[in-house]
């Protein structure tokens, strides 16, 4: 594909891996460098892919963002607030925000789509769907009519959001979770893989994966019980998953 844009990318790790992929072979965009915060610049990740991994803070001297556009390639931390907090720090420094739609996905041009979207391949968006900014869509999702997803939300792959359903802000969604029409999901909430909801779910919730049971998430043992999974597969040399199992996660609720 053509290139008519260049772009950075925030982060060194899986997703940031996969976004240099996406955008390479199937976008507009030219990936002409990686960033991380200066803390996380360690001697020896000088380089990734052949091109450099400079400091964040040095990002507006070494990559105009008169010229380059920016993608911040985190996953769910904190519930997408670290990547919607990596967001505005760029817009303060004048990047415009990509936004990645997979030529393989199948988008309704009356769907409404937010900015710094990633829409993997096989996402169904239907007619009157919108698709709030900064939300990643995974592989295979059914985004149903009049469907509302809210801003920095995560979709792992191949859920199901029936028609007039509603994701607030700030929500994970696992793998296989089925929202059923007319569903209102409150914000900040974690549904684990496999679970089938309807009807009104208070905002932070958690969703256990296999019975859907509703209880109210404890946003610190989240946080703790998903960077232990991270460590553990770095130790040991396993491919990190988009999802760590719920049933790992110690059941992070009240």
């Amino acid at each position: 594909m053509r290139k008519t844009s260049k772009l950075v990318l925030f982060g060194i790790e899986d997703f940031a891996d996969i976004a240099y992929e996406y955008f390479t072979w199937d976008s507009a965009y030219e990936v002409v460098a990686f960033a991380v915060d200066r803390a996380y610049l360690e001697t020896g990740n000088g380089r990734k892919f052949g091109l450099p991994v400079v400091a964040f803070e040095d990002l507006p001297d070494a990559f105009p963002p008169a010229s380059h556009a920016f993608f911040a390639a985190v996953v769910y931390a904190d519930l997408n607030r670290l990547r919607e907090r990596i967001c505005q720090r760029a817009r303060q420094q004048g990047y415009q925000l990509a936004r990645y739609v997979s030529s393989r996905a199948f988008v309704w041009p009356n769907a409404t789509l937010g900015e710094h979207c990633f829409i993997f391949e096989n996402n169904c968006v239907q007619p009157f769907a919108t698709i709030g900014e900064n939300v990643v869509l995974w592989c295979g999702n059914q985004i149903s009519h009049h469907a509302r997803i809210g801003d920095h939300c995560f979709l792992s792959g191949s859920v199901a959001v029936g028609g007039w359903a509603n994701v607030g802000d700030h929500c994970f969604l696992g793998l296989n979770a089925t929202l059923a029409n007319n569903t209102d999901l409150g914000a900040g909430s974690w549904v684990s893989h496999g679970a089938v909801l309807s009807g009104a779910i208070p905002p932070a919730s958690f969703v256990s994966a296999g019975s859907s049971n509703i209880a109210v998430l404890d946003q610190a043992r989240l946080a703790l019980a998903l960077r232990r999974a991270s460590q553990s597969r770095k130790r040991h040399g396993a491919p990190a998953r988009v999802e760590p199992a719920t049933d790992q996660l110690d059941f992070p609720h009240n």
